[in-house]
């Protein structure tokens, strides 16, 4: 409130203000207006007001008698004249005022609205931070600009760009706008690498604040220009960008609406002047189509009398007066009176030459703010509506591309759908659909008369190559070092990434600079840092892509896959007699056995009675027992000469065999022709478990994984430097194993024998080439090595340099412990149903046989307890052992004498 007061007490008033006392209609219903006449929203908002005041006016029922009048204040572009005339309205007791028509003005005249309680309605003031909950009494009619970076925001991620520029005036509309734009840019993973601050539009008169600026852009990356800013600086930046030939093709221009109100309101352009924006992107609020703006339109030249054409904020500035004649409306029609009182803050600044009590507060401000921020109408411009923060309804613009003498419509954004080729209002009945496939733009004529979408960046143009850090390793110098000592590099890594390089489409001038001093491997964190820091371009060689470099680079598509894995001396087990039992567990080979012995004791218990090979001397049985059971295995007609329930069972032991069969032969093959491998390390989890020692290579990641992810203390690490300390080292026990990364290890055993890899890479990552977060060249980098690795190159590549081997490959050699061997736990299922098979057969014989007996004898006496069961025990067991045709014969006689007794013969 200090401010306001200073700035009252610079103002000299002349005490004439009218202030109404009680009339429930008044005659004249004050609205007054701040514009700088002499620039081009000036002209055009003083015609449309105008219109809309004589429109309000036609009608003397509208405001029940009451007449609209619009008081004009011309500020000349002046802070100083603005505020005058927003204490003249003040003290001439207007409603409202529409205005200011900058938004430095908006913040600073604001502060007097919230104090005398005036409503400000402004139309080109559309800075996103003037914020309705710090100024509730100003309200913007025409959409925030903050949906306006929103869309450049969001065609920028449509081109795939992720750098731009932005070139500004030092003001408050211009600097809050593109600090959006950086805030929206930011939640899509790009950036405003550059600001180009040029002085306020007032009063630059001449073009060298903007060459300058202008040749700075010039030697930058970014080729996205994005100029937010006044009609007269933006004239003056693309005429300059032409002189510099910054119209060219590989360069993207995207001006905001200032440049579709001097199209809208100037067009034709002199030919020299279209020529200078021949290509550029630039927006214009959209306005849906209505027989109201076409009317409106037709009018227009009337109106103006040919002086200048009808922009869009013509049609805001129509719009907002009938806004405020509404709310007149509704005001008068709740018959709330109009008065106006003495601000009480400012009774004490009375006496001397100021006349300070001619300003007042509206008494009906805040009912009648409340009246305009409810408005709902339909307006030239469309829909007219207030949304619950303030914001408008429905937030739209065209996208335009200038082309040939003129400009073409290539699409729309709305905050509903985002980029589509179809009218906004066409998609409001349907969900919002924000994905990437749904966003659409037609074709654009870039500046240079190219169809092709630039880049959006180029090589910095300073005359400086490219510095390409390299790792200068003390070994496995196959993937990258130092030639002879030279600053010339070589190997696997430096290959591919000049095979990378030569397929992107353009040239890329680098040099390789040497990191760490050759005696022992550096430090790959610290020289991927400086990446981060500037001190390099960009890192080449065998650099891991894992998460605590991601975090400060970007990798390339990785051009080898690696990960953590672990190496130790082996012993080969193939070479034993007794290898052809590994497939089989102890015990399962024991169930198997036995299996065996059962089938064959079921069979003859089946077999014993009726089947003479089942019969005889006990050990020719026991002979018959094994080799009838394991001929069946190979002599499947053997299950034939059996009875059904002896058949039975046969087949079932048949499919058991098979399967059993034909797992042992398939792990049996596995294990002589592939190398097996014995060593007490078996993996990662032996080393966690252990307390062993382990050995890292010198600057690798793997040090800090084991200690961090791992829990192995440090000191059982032992860090080694080459392939020949790795061999020494496990050889002599100084490490148990090491833990290394797969190329390098891989490398390590085509050199040296009787190592190999325990269990499975415990981490998945690769090698890649480090840029600078968000460098464009680390996407091209990635296209490329795709490229390299669907024509066979990459491939080339690595047989070229790692493709070498001095001893057999027990790299691809399995452990012992790699070969599970096959135990009950996989055939106990088949074991099961094979015992219930010869359970039950079993049991059906021996209910057959024990029915027999029981017919066949029959107890003629009474036989003394003491000697009842074992007489019929041995009668049983002398039954079971009596072949069947025997049994048979005794039966069939037995019944023959039955019949001759009770039937006997005449004599």
């Amino acid at each position: 409130m200090s401010c306001v007061l200073v700035l009252l007490s610079f103002i000299v008033l002349s005490g004439d203000g009218i202030i109404s006392e009680g009339a429930s209609r008044p005659h004249v219903v004050n609205v007054g207006a701040i514009f700088g006449l002499n620039t081009l929203h000036g002209k055009v908002a003083n015609i449309a007001m105008k219109a809309a005041e004589d429109d309000v006016n036609s009608d003397p029922s509208f405001l029940g008698g009451s007449k609209l009048r619009i008081l004009m204040n011309d500020a000349k572009r002046s802070g100083f004249l603005s505020i005058i005339g927003a204490l003249k309205f003040m003290e001439t007791d207007a409603v409202a005022i529409i205005g200011p028509q900058t938004s430095i003005m908006a913040h600073v005249l604001s502060y007097i609205a919230n104090e005398l309680k005036v409503p400000m309605l402004s139309f080109t003031a559309l800075d996103p931070s003037l914020s309705p909950l710090q100024f509730p009494f100003f309200v913007q009619t025409a959409p925030s600009d903050l949906f306006l970076m929103s869309a450049i925001a969001e065609m920028i991620t449509y081109y795939g760009w992720s750098d731009v520029v932005a070139l500004y005036n030092d003001d408050d509309n211009s600097r809050n706008g593109i600090a959006s734009l950086g805030d929206e840019l930011e939640g899509r993973r790009c950036k405003i690498s550059y600001k180009a601050v040029l002085p306020l539009d007032v009063v630059i008169t001449s073009p060298r604040e903007i060459i300058n600026e202008l040749t700075k852009i010039q030697g930058m990356e970014s080729r996205v220009i994005i100029v937010h800013t006044f009609p007269k600086t933006g004239r003056m930046i693309f005429e300059e960008a032409k002189k510099l030939g910054m119209m060219e093709q590989g360069y993207v221009w995207i001006a905001t609406t200032w440049l579709t109100s001097l199209l809208d309101s100037y067009s034709p352009l002199p030919p020299k002047k279209i020529e200078a924006i021949r290509g550029v992107l630039t927006l214009r609020i959209h306005t849906r189509e209505s027989r109201k703006r076409r009317d409106f339109g037709a009018r227009w030249n009337k109106l103006s009398n040919g002086t200048v054409g009808l922009n869009v904020y013509g049609l805001y500035a129509y719009d907002t007066v009938w806004i405020i004649a509404r709310a007149v409306k509704s005001l008068l029609d709740s018959e709330a009176n109009i008065t106006f009182s003495s601000n009480s803050k400012l009774t004490s600044l009375k006496g001397g030459t100021l006349n300070l009590g001619a300003l007042s507060i509206f008494d009906q401000g805040p009912q009648f703010l409340e009246f305009i921020v409810k408005t709902k109408m339909s307006g030239v411009t469309g829909p007219v509506q207030f949304l619950p923060d303030r914001s408008m309804l429905q937030p739209a613009y065209d996208i335009i591309n200038i082309v040939g003498d003129g400009f073409k419509q290539i699409g729309y954004w709305s905050n509903h759908s985002g980029l589509s080729v179809i009218p906004p209002e066409s998609l409001y009945s349907k969900p919002p659909n924000r994905s990437s496939s749904n966003q659409h733009l037609y074709n654009v004529t870039w500046p240079g008369g190219t169809s092709e979408t630039p880049r959006g960046w180029v090589l910095p143009n300073n005359g400086r190559r490219l510095r390409i850090g390299v790792p200068n390793r003390a070994s496995f110098k196959d993937f990258v070092s130092s030639v002879n000592g030279s600053k010339k590099v070589d190997g696997y890594s430096i290959d591919v990434f000049e095979a990378a390089i030569k397929l992107l489409p353009y040239p890329v001038a680098h040099e390789f600079v040497l990191f760490g001093d050759g005696l022992k491997n550096p430090n790959y964190n610290e020289l991927v840092n400086n990446v981060s820091t500037g001190v390099f371009d960009a890192v080449v060689g065998d650099i891991a892509i894992v998460k605590r470099r991601i975090r400060i680079v970007d990798f390339t598509q990785p051009y080898i896959e690696s990960g953590l894995v672990v190496v130790a001396a082996v012993t080969k087990l193939n070479d034993t007699p007794w290898a052809f039992l590994r497939p089989f567990t102890p015990p399962m080979w024991a169930v198997t056995a036995a299996f065996f012995l059962i089938i064959g004791l079921v069979i003859w218990v089946l077999e014993h009675r009726i089947n003479d090979e089942f019969r005889g001397p006990p050990r020719r049985q026991v002979v018959t027992i094994l080799w009838f059971t394991f001929s069946t295995i190979f002599f499947s007609h053997r299950e034939n000469t059996v009875s059904t329930l002896g058949r039975v069972v046969l087949l079932i032991w048949l499919f058991v065999v098979l399967i059993i069969t034909s797992s042992y032969t398939a792990s049996l093959t596995s294990i002589l022709t592939v190398q097996q491998l014995n060593s007490p390390i078996k993996g990662v989890d032996t080393l966690m478990s252990s307390s062993e020692r382990v050995g890292f290579q010198v600057g690798s990641y793997a040090e800090n994984y084991m200690i961090d992810e791992l829990n192995i203390a440090r000191s059982r690490l032992v860090a080694l430097g080459s392939p020949k300390e790795y061999a020494t080292a496990l050889q002599n026990g100084t490490v148990s194993a090491i833990v290394d990364e797969r190329p390098y290890v891989d490398l390590f055993l085509s050199e040296f024998c009787g190592f190999a890899i325990r269990g499975q890479a415990f981490t998945r990552s690769g090698w890649g080439f480090a840029f600078p977060r968000d460098s464009p060249l680390a996407v091209d980098m990635s296209t490329a090595i795709l490229g390299l690795s669907e024509t066979g190159q990459l491939q080339k590549i690595r047989e070229k340099w790692l493709s070498k081997s001095n001893c057999s490959n027990l790299n691809g050699s399995h452990s012992d412990d790699d070969q599970e061997q096959l135990g009950l736990h996989s055939f106990w299922g088949l074991f099961l149903m094979c015992g219930v098979a010869c359970f039950i057969a079993l049991l059906i014989y021996f209910f057959k046989i024990v029915r027999d007996f029981c017919n066949d004898h029959k107890p003629v006496e009474v036989p003394s307890p003491e000697s009842s069961h074992s007489n019929t025990l041995h009668t049983f067991l002398a039954y079971f052992d009596e072949k069947e045709d025997k049994t048979k014969r005794r039966l069939k006689r037995k019944r023959d004498h039955d019949l001759s007794v009770k039937f006997p013969r005449p004599m």
